[in-house]
C-alpha cells in the first residue's frame, strides 16, 4: 500500500541542508562580533587598535601604510608602557642630631705644620737648584771647554777632567776649602799653555783683570832673591786677590807655574792657604799648579803602555779611563813624598803628543804667524823633531815646545 506513494522524510533532509550550510560562517559572524563588543567593554584593547579604528586611520590618511599583525589584542596590551616609579628620597636625620666622625677619620693639627714645612723645604730645592744654573753660567764652562778642546792638542782626557772639576767646584759660591788642580806632565805637553788659556778664560767672564794671578816662579821669584821675602810677597798678593773676590762674590784664579822650582818656603806658604783654619774668603778660590815634577813617571807609563791602546780608543773608553786613574793615583802618591800639599790636590797628568798632535801644533802656529797652514809642509817640518818609536808609534820628546822657533825660521 505505501509502495506507491512518495516519501516526505528525504524531502525534509535534502531542504535542510542547505540552510545548514548557510547559518554557519552566520553565527561565526555573530559570534566574532559579541567577542570584540565584549572585549571593547572590558577596555582590554586600548584606543586606535580596534577594526573601526583602522578603518577610520585608512579613511583618514589614504596614503599611509597599514600595519598588520598575527599579535592577539592580549598581547598588544601588554606591551603598553609601564609607568615610572618615583626615586625615593633621601632620608635627612632631624638637625637636632648629633654629628660625629669616627675616630680613624680625625686630622691631627700637625698635618698643616708637616705639609708647610714640605713646601718650604720645595721651594727651598728649587731656589737652590737656579742659584746652581746662575752661578756656573757666570763662568761660561761650556765655552771653556770648547776653547780648551779647540787650542790643546792630544790631551782630551785631561780637558775634560778640569772642566769637570771646575764644573763641581764652581757650581756654588760657598766652599769649605779651595780647589787646588794640580797639572803635571813632562815639557811641552802644553802645561803652561791650559795655564794661559784658562787665565785669559776667567779675566772675560769674571770683568776684572785683578782677580786673576799669574804667578811664574823665575819672574817673580828669581834664584838671587831671598825666598822669605818671596813667601811674604806671594802670601800678600794672594791675601788681597781672595779680599777682592769676596767683595764681589766671585771666585778668582790664581794659576803658578814653574811650581818645581819653587823652594821649600813657599810650598808651605801654599800649603797654609789651602788649610780650613783659614778665614772663610781663602776658602773660595781656585789654584791651578804647574809643574814638571812626575814628567820621568808618565813617559815611563806611557811608552809601556804604548802597545796596550792599539788601535787608539778614545778617551772615555774603560782601558784608557782605568789606566788614567792608576797613573794619577802613582803621581799622588809620588808627589805626597816630596810634600804635603799635593796630598790635597787633584792630580792631573799630561800625557806625551803623538806625531800627528806635533803637526796640528805646527800648522795652528803657522796660521798665527800668517803662513798658509799647509798639511804637508807642517809634517816636513815636524819630521825634523825626536821622536820615541814604541810598537809602530811616535810620541814627540819635547813635545811642541820647539814648533814657535821651527815657524820662526820660516
Amino acid at each position: 500500500m505505501d509502495h506507491g506513494q512518495p516519501s516526505v522524510e528525504p524531502v525534509a533532509a535534502a531542504a535542510s541542508a542547505p540552510d545548514r550550510s548557510v547559518m554557519a560562517p552566520l553565527r561565526a559572524v555573530v559570534r566574532l562580533r559579541r567577542r570584540v563588543r565584549l572585549l571593547r567593554k572590558r577596555h582590554l584593547l586600548t584606543p586606535g587598535t580596534g577594526l573601526d579604528s583602522g578603518r577610520l586611520a585608512s579613511r583618514r590618511d589614504p596614503e599611509q601604510p597599514q600595519i598588520f599583525t598575527f599579535d592577539s589584542p592580549a598581547e598588544l596590551s601588554s606591551r603598553a608602557p609601564r609607568k615610572r616609579r618615583r626615586r625615593s628620597r633621601v632620608v635627612l636625620y632631624p638637625e637636632t642630631s648629633r654629628k660625629c666622625r669616627p675616630r680613624a677619620e680625625r686630622r691631627s693639627r700637625a698635618q698643616h705644620c708637616l705639609l708647610l714645612l714640605v713646601a718650604i723645604v720645595g721651594f727651598q730645592v728649587l731656589n737652590a737648584i737656579e742659584n746652581l744654573d746662575d752661578n756656573e753660567q757666570r763662568y761660561d764652562l761650556d765655552g771653556l771647554e770648547k776653547a780648551l778642546q779647540r787650542a790643546v792638542f792630544g790631551q782630551p782626557a785631561a780637558m775634560g777632567r778640569i772642566v769637570a772639576l771646575l764644573r763641581d767646584y764652581l757650581s756654588t759660591h760657598v766652599h769649605s776649602r779651595p780647589l787646588l788642580l794640580a797639572l803635571h806632565g813632562p815639557s811641552g805637553v802644553g802645561k803652561s799653555h791650559v795655564g794661559r788659556l784658562l787665565a785669559r778664560h776667567f779675566r772675560a767672564v769674571l770683568e776684572d783683570s785683578e782677580l786673576v794671578l799669574q804667578y811664574h816662579m823665575r819672574h817673580h821669584c828669581p834664584e838671587p832673591r831671598a825666598a822669605q821675602g818671596c813667601r811674604e810677597e806671594l802670601a800678600r798678593r794672594v791675601a788681597a786677590v781672595v779680599a777682592q773676590a769676596e767683595a764681589e762674590e766671585k771666585t778668582p784664579l790664581l794659576v803658578l807655574d814653574e811650581v818645581e822650582l819653587m823652594p821649600q818656603a813657599l810650598l808651605d806658604e801654599l800649603h797654609g792657604l789651602l788649610q780650613p783654619q783659614r778665614s772663610h774668603h781663602f776658602h773660595n778660590a781656585v789654584y791651578v799648579l804647574l809643574s814638571s815634577v812626575g814628567g820621568a813617571e808618565i813617559t815611563r807609563f806611557v811608552l809601556q803602555n804604548a802597545s796596550r791602546s792599539l788601535p787608539p780608543r778614545p778617551s772615555g773608553a774603560p782601558d784608557g779611563a782605568h789606566a788614567e786613574e792608576e797613573l794619577s793615583a802613582g803621581l799622588r802618591a809620588l808627589l805626597a813624598r816630596e810634600h804635603p800639599l799635593w796630598q790635597a790636590a787633584a792630580v792631573v797628568p799630561f800625557l806625551l803628543l803623538e806625531k800627528r798632535d806635533v803637526v796640528g801644533c805646527f800648522r795652528d802656529e803657522m796660521a798665527a804667524e800668517g803662513f798658509f797652514p799647509e798639511q804637508a809642509r807642517a809634517e816636513l817640518l815636524a819630521e825634523q823633531l825626536s821622536y820615541y818609536r814604541v810598537a809602530g808609534r811616535e810620541f814627540a820628546v819635547t813635545g811642541c815646545k820647539q814648533v814657535v822657533a821651527r815657524v820662526n825660521l820660516l
